[in-house]
């Protein structure tokens, strides 16, 4: 992982709640990331994940797994430190879903002998399947993060949507 030098967006950023929409324009999926509009223009270039529907004028329209990548993207670049291509490498799975990525792969054909390609880069296989698996959990941690943002989001959302205790609905609301 390499750190990026002057990071502007030090420390905690609490970001707003992804209201219950399909399709969100760039400003507002601007404001529920704390991401500039040009900023995510530049992403869908970097970001093959990343690729919001076009229409008429070329206006973009993020659903929401598209929000939810931004504010992933968004995390491993600015709280995590990662450049451009240590965030790509992380979303691709860099070498354990994506084969053309994977040590012993030209092309992403598969090499016919894999402990030679090993070999070749100087690497024992089982060193290989240690790194993998190391590389597999801290996937799954970031996996746990976001799911637990959502938690938090699905009860918040409920707990607005449950009238309040006497049985009776808030009269503010």
């Amino acid at each position: 992982m390499t750190k990026l030098a002057g990071a502007e967006h030090e420390g905690p950023v609490i970001l707003p709640s992804i209201p219950a929409k399909r399709y969100f324009t760039i400003g507002e999926v601007s404001d529920l990331c704390a991401v500039k509009p040009h900023v995510l223009r530049y992403w869908e270039q970097e970001f093959t994940q990343l690729k919001p529907i076009k229409r008429s004028g070329n206006r973009r329209y993020y659903q929401h797994h598209e929000v939810l990548l931004i504010r992933r993207i968004r995390d491993l670049l600015y709280a995590q430190g990662f450049t451009i291509n240590g965030a790509r490498n992380k979303l691709d799975g860099a070498s354990i879903g994506n084969p053309a990525r994977r040590r012993g792969t030209r092309g992403g054909a598969p090499d016919t002998d894999a402990g030679l390609a090993d070999a070749e880069y100087g690497a024992a296989p089982a060193a290989v399947n240690l790194a993998a698996a190391a590389e597999a959990a801290d996937a799954a941690a970031g996996d746990r993060t976001v799911l637990a943002a959502l938690h938090g989001e699905l009860l918040a959302i409920r707990a607005l949507l449950m009238p309040a205790p006497g049985g009776a609905p808030d009269p503010k609301t």
